[in-house]
């Protein structure tokens, strides 16, 4: 039977677009159970001394990103719009997703957030934009946006950042098996293979 497959997740983060609107069906399609763990990359680039995402901090690295992203949006048939402010802040998209990650309407609601921000360039700080998102996938945007806002769901957050940085998580998307640990969209295969059948090296 294969193993539960965590997808750990930022909502400013470009490469975990890529990965977010495939990962679900992926993992269906092999009988692989999908854990949703959104998190918060600000205090993991706080402890490597960094107050902006690397892809502005380093100019060239973030060219190359920006086309990699348009290589890759154009081959999985992808809307990219560039935002006009990153990377923006998804915290309250963040705060629904953790304090809803069991829940089925969960991957679409991801996939809402990320098609959003970087294919119609919405700003997803914006609670009018979440709960649109959420209406849209039937959802009763008022109760989940309160229950989002809650200190429960605040603290929910908070922890699981931690347990990421903890963990050792550098960057998103990373997927983990058991403690096996992959990074990077063009590791998502990889790791739903590892789920499957698990090499013992």
């Amino acid at each position: 039977m294969p193993k539960p497959l965590t997808f750990w997740f930022e909502f400013a983060s470009t490469y975990s677009y890529l990965s977010a609107m495939r990962i679900e069906a992926a993992c269906a399609k092999r009988g692989v159970a999908l854990q949703w763990k959104p998190f918060l990359l600000g205090p993991v680039f706080a402890q490597n001394g960094w107050a902006d995402s690397p892809f502005n901090l380093f100019p060239v690295k973030g060219a190359n990103m920006w086309r990699d992203m348009q290589r890759q949006c154009a081959r999985m048939d992808l809307p990219l719009t560039r935002p006009s402010q990153f990377p923006r802040n998804g915290l309250l998209a963040a705060r629904v997703a953790c304090a809803h990650a069991d829940r089925a309407w969960i991957g679409a609601f991801v996939r809402g957030v990320y098609l959003a921000n970087f294919g119609a360039d919405r700003d997803i700080s914006d609670p009018a934009v979440i709960a649109s998102i959420l209406t849209d996938i039937g959802q009763d945007d008022a109760a989940v946006l309160a229950a989002a806002q809650s200190e429960a769901a605040k603290l929910a957050l908070r922890q699981q950042t931690e347990t990421a940085i903890e963990s050792g998580l550098f960057g998103a998307p990373t997927f983990a098996v058991g403690d096996e640990v992959f990074w990077g969209n063009d590791r998502l295969d990889d790791a739903i293979d590892w789920a499957c059948n698990p090499i013992n090296i």
